[in-house]
């Protein structure tokens, strides 16, 4: 009677177990609208977020019964062009999770201060991005001056790649759990590279493979 009880349970365990292991977590991805939240925070927080429109012109006001724009992008037209005509309430919406958060905020306080100095290192070629969304030093010779400035950038920079993980789960309305994280993570960085190769300039240094630099 024991033996059959204990066979028992142990078979329960085991089910319970295997149903355990095939709930995995699906974390949708909207890679093209995590790119144009990057741009437009990238855009009001560390370039300073000047409309493009004529000097001195204001923002129209909404018309009644019309939702209001995003607070964080008022200028959400001049970044985005109406040629696109796409819906970008799904990237508004990221760009204001990840706009709220204070340690991203923080974070970038610091490379707004820092970019002068870090647009300098990457038009002499002594840094580049890399296909991980950081920056690394490209010309060892100069290793000693360019690696402060890189490591208190790359330090900011996963502030601002798990942030948007961090939104990217919220607006999915999942719960923040460690395989979520370790599932958008990845996609949150590449994404962010992806960004950051797009506005290099001619003639900087893009890692895109591990050793492997090109010059755009």
């Amino acid at each position: 009677m024991k033996l059959n009880l204990l066979k028992w349970l142990i078979a329960g365990c085991c089910g319970l177990l295997a149903a355990c292991a095939i709930i995995t977590v699906n974390v949708y991805f909207p890679e093209k609208d995590v790119k144009q939240a990057y741009k437009s925070v990238d855009e009001m927080l560390l370039h300073g977020g000047e409309a493009k429109g004529e000097p001195g012109q204001t923002p129209p006001e909404p018309k009644t019964g019309e939702k209001p724009q995003s607070g964080l992008l008022p200028f959400r037209f001049s970044l985005v062009p109406e040629a696109a005509a796409q819906d970008t309430a799904t990237s508004d919406a990221l760009a204001v999770e990840l706009s709220m958060m204070s340690d991203v905020l923080a974070a970038y306080d610091e490379m707004r201060a820092r970019l002068p100095q870090l647009n300098a290192l990457r038009n002499s070629g002594v840094v580049g991005e890399t296909y991980q969304g950081l920056v690394s030093v490209h010309d060892k010779s100069r290793a000693a001056e360019a690696q402060p400035i890189v490591d208190a950038e790359n330090r900011n920079r996963k502030t601002v790649i798990t942030g948007m993980a961090r939104a990217i789960i919220k607006i999915n309305k999942q719960k923040e759990t460690k395989e979520a994280m370790n599932q958008v993570l990845p996609k949150s960085a590449a994404s962010y590279a992806a960004t950051k190769k797009e506005e290099a300039k001619p003639g900087w240094w893009l890692l895109v493979a591990p050793d492997r630099w090109v010059q755009k």
